[in-house]
């Protein structure tokens, strides 16, 4: 038996989790909020992570009832992500490492998604779609790598709707996605917006701007639309470049299964629309709830988890972070 903690904060969500051989023994997680029209910091998210990381970190072994003994490894989080955040974690995961006197792990946060997601629903070979505020990619694997088949090349699809949700100053209690979802619920009225596909790449930039100056200042105040009108239009936009890119990635290497991870991935309708898409294409959807979904340290675990079965450790001179680590960069040697 293998059993991996995994420390997690590269944005504003602090998590820590255990796995005991592909079982989630505990999974506490924190998230720092900020007022209605305003984003995170990465100065003012670290603070928050300092703040509660012990806490959550006592929480884990007490939910999983097992004692630091019992911990054969430590995984954090080593990039892609805000710099402070994830400085603030990495320093906590190698001081606990040397303490518990165990070998230590740094994992690809996009990564973690992807192998949490196969884990819990059991996906064999799947088209991946990841999904978040900082991260918007189309991935296969092949040759012992995950390669990105399409992209955005811009901003991520997750941060184009929390900017436009500060525009329209929703709450981001418990995430600006989750509000914008349920106020799409109520939306009747289709607005045009930019649809911006260019190959296998996707860009959020121009349909943020258009609906910050054009939509919102001028729809809103002269009561063409509501605002629930512009979410659902926003949704139904974005969710259908990203289905059209899967559906060619899917094309592209003959697969059968989508798997939809990230912080946007728990979006209802975006399942929906991936979901009409594979039942005219005779594929399996798969897509895990807010607990997985959303960036938690049970998925630093599970990846943390595979590596170390694999032989991989990082050496304590070696276990930095990075802001920038593509999930292409990462050579899987536990998978076929």
């Amino acid at each position: 038996m293998t059993v991996v903690i995994g420390f997690e904060g590269s944005a504003n969500k602090i998590g820590i989790g255990i796995i005991k051989d592909g079982e989630v023994l505990s999974n506490p997680r924190r998230t720092y909020i900020t007022p209605p029209g305003q984003g995170f910091m990465p100065s003012d998210t670290a603070k928050h992570h300092r703040a509660v990381i012990l806490t959550v970190l006592k929480e884990a072994l007490e939910q999983a009832g097992l004692k630091p003994a019992d911990i054969d490894c430590v995984a954090y989080t080593k990039g892609p992500g805000m710099g402070a955040p994830l400085v603030t974690v990495a320093l906590v995961a190698r001081t606990v490492a040397q303490l518990w006197g165990k070998p230590l792990l740094g994992v690809n946060h996009c990564i973690g998604h992807i192998e949490m997601g196969r884990l819990i629903t059991q996906a064999d070979n799947p088209t991946v779609l990841y999904v978040s505020g900082g991260n918007t990619q189309v991935i296969a694997y092949s040759e012992r790598r995950y390669r990105i088949f399409g992209e955005t090349i811009d901003i991520a699809v997750g941060n184009c709707l929390d900017r436009f949700a500060r525009v329209i100053k929703i709450s981001n209690d418990p995430s600006p996605g989750y509000n914008i979802e349920q106020m799409a619920k109520k939306g009747s009225q289709y607005v045009e917006l930019p649809y911006t596909v260019k190959g296998m790449d996707v860009s959020f930039s121009g349909i943020l701007s258009y609906i910050e100056v054009s939509a919102s200042h001028k729809m809103l105040s002269s009561g063409q639309c509501a605002a629930e009108d512009l979410c659902f239009s926003l949704q139904e936009t974005v969710f259908s470049m990203l289905v059209e890119i899967t559906e060619r990635a899917m094309a592209h290497c003959g697969s059968q299964e989508v798997l939809i991870v990230g912080g946007v991935g728990c979006n209802m309708r975006l399942q929906e629309m991936m979901g009409v898409m594979c039942e005219e294409r005779g594929a399996k959807l798969f897509a895990t709830d807010e607990r997985f979904c959303i960036d938690n340290g049970a998925m630093i675990a599970q990846a943390g988890w595979e590596m170390f079965r694999s032989g991989q450790v990082t050496e304590l001179e070696d276990s930095w972070i990075t802001q920038r680590y593509r999930t292409d960069e990462v050579e899987v040697t536990w998978r076929d």
